[in-house]
């Protein structure tokens, strides 16, 4: 009868230290994935800013394209042009200088002619 009271609490002390080693594993875990999120986040807008970047070039680069009152938005490959042209055909100049730059998933054209 004692010996199995022995191996009762000896079990149980295992059991203890057992579960005590699995949670301090599992706590020091979490703030390294919570790092790994922040890094990559970080490195989905580098990316953005730069796509960003490369399509601002391209557009300036474009002849017969007034780029200066036209605004570049990337997220995720999607590029987003926003402003004003003075004429229709510069919108689809526009739309095909961006789609031409690699990493480009599509273009939404939100240019408006300008009045001026």
């Amino acid at each position: 009868m004692k010996q199995n009271k022995v191996f009762t609490l000896v079990g149980s002390a295992l059991l203890v230290l057992a579960s005590l080693d699995v949670h301090a594993q599992s706590s020091a875990a979490a703030p390294a994935s919570g790092r790994s999120y922040a890094s990559d986040a970080k490195a989905v807008r580098a990316a953005d800013r730069a796509l960003q970047k490369n399509v601002v070039r391209a557009l300036s680069k474009t002849k017969g394209l007034r780029a200066t009152t036209i605004t570049v938005r990337a997220h995720n490959g999607v590029v987003i042009l926003e402003g004003t042209v003075p004429e229709q055909s510069q919108v689809g100049l526009a739309t095909q200088a961006a789609e031409g730059v690699e990493g480009v998933a599509s273009v939404a054209n939100a240019l408006t002619l300008s009045t001026l």
